[in-house]
């Protein structure tokens, strides 16, 4: 059996790491790296781990390459501090890495959780993302926010989900939005990239009308309606932010 590191980036994440840490202890190695927390998230880390490592900010996608180039083994399983991974879960991936892995790169789907509520429509299931790699053939890629695996060429999937507790309530959402609408517009402005009048007429009513009615939001009762409006204005600020900052 291949032998697995899981990798976690953190900060000031003291609720959910606990769990989080406890879901991965079956792996060969965890690697925590941490930015300027100022809770219990580094002691509860190193009740599980050795491998705790302090440094600055970079952004997700370099965070998350530097976390990785501290793993010992070369399959990496990223898990986020506010997800876990289930049981059954747990033995898939022991399973992809016993035999003869036909992949570089394998996706999960997730079930995102809004205040303990699992959000079923809206786009927010089966929500694919790729977490388990081999580091010596694919990497994040280095951005401020929204980073992804490269490169994602003939991808593995798994069918159990990784469970994401991802936000607390409707302040925490909105609070988090905002901070990545300004990651994004720093991004695209040092891309040279300046938003149209379409980006931002156009863009968030669609984006309303994608998730509440194509992707049928509206199953989730006003949840569903909240997020569906709260994404619109996301849309937004992202694209408004790009000619403010």
């Amino acid at each position: 059996m291949k032998k697995l590191s899981v990798t976690i980036i953190t900060k000031n994440e003291e609720k959910n790491i606990e769990r989080c840490l406890k879901s991965v202890k079956w792996a060969d190695e965890i690697v925590v790296l941490d930015t300027d927390s100022t809770d219990r998230t580094v002691e509860i880390c190193r009740q599980f781990t050795d491998q705790v490592f302090c440094v600055d900010w970079h952004g997700y996608g370099k965070q998350k390459n530097l976390c990785a180039e501290r793993a010992e083994h070369n399959w990496v399983l990223n898990i986020d501090s506010d997800e876990e991974i289930s049981p059954e879960g747990a033995e898939e991936i022991k399973e992809v890495l016993r035999g003869e892995t036909k992949h570089l790169l394998y996706h999960f789907p997730r079930k995102n959780f809004f205040a303990r509520r699992w959000v079923r429509y809206g786009g927010w299931y089966p929500d694919k993302i790729s977490r388990l790699y081999d580091k010596t053939q694919v990497s994040f890629t280095e951005s401020l926010v929204h980073e992804k695996l490269v490169p994602d060429e003939n991808v593995g999937s798994l069918q159990n989900p990784i469970l994401h507790y991802s936000f607390t309530g409707m302040e925490d959402y909105i609070e988090r939005q905002n901070r990545y609408s300004t990651l994004y517009a720093r991004e695209k402005i040092n891309s040279g990239f300046r938003a149209g009048w379409s980006h931002l007429v156009l863009r968030p009513p669609i984006a309303f009308f994608k998730n509440y009615f194509i992707r049928q939001g509206f199953r989730d009762g006003f949840l569903g309606l909240f997020l569906a409006m709260a994404f619109a204005f996301y849309t937004f600020l992202k694209y408004a932010k790009t000619k403010s900052i």
